[in-house]
């Protein structure tokens, strides 16, 4: 392989055996591929922070500490150079189209065989978009339409705080888990519940759950 691969690929999920499975994959696309890992949100920022030029990033919804779409929100807020395609279990018409309209490039249900997710990625490093056949887009419920571009207004930070909230955290641990003052914290909670256009954090959650496809968290404090 050259020092600079042709393509860099990136693997988001909390399983290893799946991990390495989309690896093989992805290493068959085509040669000169460069292909990292990252099994949580925090390894795969830290992972973009240092990388240059990756390609496309592989992204599971379901890890801990991330609710629904929360991941993929933070991901195309942070890196919007950077294209991510959802790859699931889950294959729910629901779910698909909402992917897509939080900026994933594409959606690989894992139940699928490994030349249609070869196909997926070619189309996505082609400048495309992909889904499966069976799915229209334009055929979703745009009743939560208003909250969807109420989020795609919070910057980064605000979702990882949002995130938290999510959680159940206090700010005193959402401010040691991001290493800023409790004060930062009280402004980003203030920043989110304005720009969602609700009163409290427990209405913020319930908004956000609503969206992700989450379960609705407790809230502490």
């Amino acid at each position: 392989m050259s020092a600079t691969p042709r393509h860099r690929f990136v693997i988001v999920d909390d399983h290893p055996l799946v991990r390495g499975a989309l690896r093989q994959v992805l290493e068959g696309v085509e040669d000169d591929v460069a292909v990292e890992e990252a099994g949580s949100l925090d390894e795969v920022i830290a992972l973009l922070d240092r990388l240059p030029d990756v390609d496309l990033l592989l992204l599971d919804l379901s890890m801990p500490g991330v609710q629904g779409f929360s991941g993929l929100l933070y991901l195309r807020a942070q890196f919007p150079a950077v294209p991510v395609v959802v790859v699931s279990a889950t294959e729910e018409p629901a779910t698909i189209r909402k992917a897509i309209e939080f900026g994933a490039a594409g959606f690989i249900p894992k139940s699928v065989g490994t030349d249609t997710i070869r196909a997926a990625v070619k189309a996505v490093t082609g400048g495309g978009e992909w889904v499966p056949a069976d799915i229209a887009l334009g055929a979703g419920d745009d009743g939560d339409e208003d909250i969807v571009r109420r989020l795609e207004t919070l910057t980064p930070q605000q979702l990882r705080v949002l995130m938290m909230l999510s959680e159940g955290l206090l700010n005193k641990q959402i401010a040691h888990a991001l290493s800023v003052s409790e004060a930062t914290v009280k402004a980003h909670v203030s920043a989110v519940l304005q720009k969602l256009g609700v009163e409290s954090r427990t209405q913020a959650v319930i908004a956000a759950a609503r969206i992700a496809g989450a379960p609705k968290a407790s809230v502490a404090g």
